[in-house]
């Protein structure tokens, strides 16, 4: 847990990554012939379904059960997306930096809580990458579309990364908050680069067989 000031910085990360995933779920939401409350779940789901998955595993209370600012900070998101609709969400690119902050947002959340949970660090790198990536699922799901964990696109594996890296500033012994900021941006930039230059993983296809005219 990092201290800046009397402020915790995992706290702050959290709240951020709520917000950003949040948006994206309530930018994903709109045109899917969904009202306002709809839409809020949409965003509320995005934002808690990985941490929720995260919690359970952990055998914890869901955090959002103890604290209702999550809730509060997508009602902002919400009000967010209603009153700069036609100058902040119109542009399909917006969706997708929301979803990339989040993502490494949470990812690094899901580390830290799990570190502080004291368990091994490779158990550590695959709950950032569920909290992270899981609310996504879910929002995809309720949405009717294929949930981007699944397809070829670099997701998870931009999670994983940017546990890797925040190991090694650990291992370097870096001061916390640099740690975590580190790994946030790699999460960020790998899920960018990806997109900005085609990078995908290949399909599985294990039918061989060839079609004859």
């Amino acid at each position: 847990m990092v201290i800046i000031s009397g402020i915790d910085f995992t706290d702050v990360l959290d709240l951020l990554g709520t917000f950003a995933f949040a948006a994206s779920g309530i930018r994903l939401a709109s045109g899917k012939d969904i009202d306002w409350f709809g839409a809020y779940i949409i965003g509320l789901v995005t934002a808690i379904g990985g941490g929720t998955t995260r919690d359970l595993l952990l055998d914890v209370t869901p955090f959002w059960m103890t604290d209702a600012s999550y809730l509060i900070t997508t009602g902002v998101a919400f009000l967010a997306a209603i009153l700069f609709k036609n100058s902040l969400l119109r542009w399909g690119i917006t969706l997708f930096l929301f979803d990339a902050i989040g993502l490494g947002l949470f990812t690094i959340v899901g580390i830290g809580k799990s570190l502080d949970a004291g368990l091994p660090f490779w158990v550590c790198i695959l709950m950032g990458a569920i909290t992270g990536s899981v609310g996504g699922v879910i929002r995809d799901v309720l949405l009717n579309e294929v949930p981007l964990l699944f397809r070829k696109d670099i997701y998870a594996l931009a999670c994983i990364a940017g546990g890797f890296a925040y190991f090694v500033c650990y291992q370097l012994s870096l001061p916390p908050a640099v740690t975590e900021v580190a790994a946030v941006l790699t999460v960020i930039a790998i899920r960018v680069m990806a997109v900005k230059l085609h990078i995908q993983l290949p399909l599985l296809n294990l039918d061989n067989t060839q079609k004859k005219g």
